[in-house]
């Protein structure tokens, strides 16, 4: 599993590749944390090429939403597909964290969202 953030236009962007879990990908957490040390207030999860993740990983993808919520900030998730789209819905977590198509419709939101702040 591969966790990989960049950032560009003011906008943190972490693609998740593989399947997540506590001893499949130890520094998934970590990562997040190191992001949200920082003044981030725009968060993207590109989930694309996300085939698993467990309730750890959904903690770690909601205390980052709760984090950046508390800097005013928002967070979007990109691109799930099969089981992980599975799991968003059945939990109503799109009520929470903004759910987009692709990376271009998610960027969008996360730009359209700071202009209208």
């Amino acid at each position: 599993m591969k966790t990989i953030p960049t950032e560009k236009h003011g906008i943190v962007h972490v693609s998740l590749e593989g399947r997540l879990g506590k001893a499949l990908n130890p520094g998934f957490e970590k990562t997040i944390r190191e992001i949200l040390k920082s003044d981030t207030r725009r968060l993207l999860f590109d989930l694309s090429a996300l085939e698993y993740l467990t309730s750890a990983d959904l903690r770690v993808i909601l205390k980052a939403a709760k984090a950046i919520h508390r800097k005013s900030g928002k967070v979007v998730l990109c691109c799930l597909k099969g089981y992980v789209k599975e799991v968003f819905e059945v939990t109503c977590l799109e009520d929470m964290i903004a759910i987009s198509d692709s990376v271009e419709s998610g960027c969008k939101e996360l730009l359209r969202e700071s202009k209208a702040a």
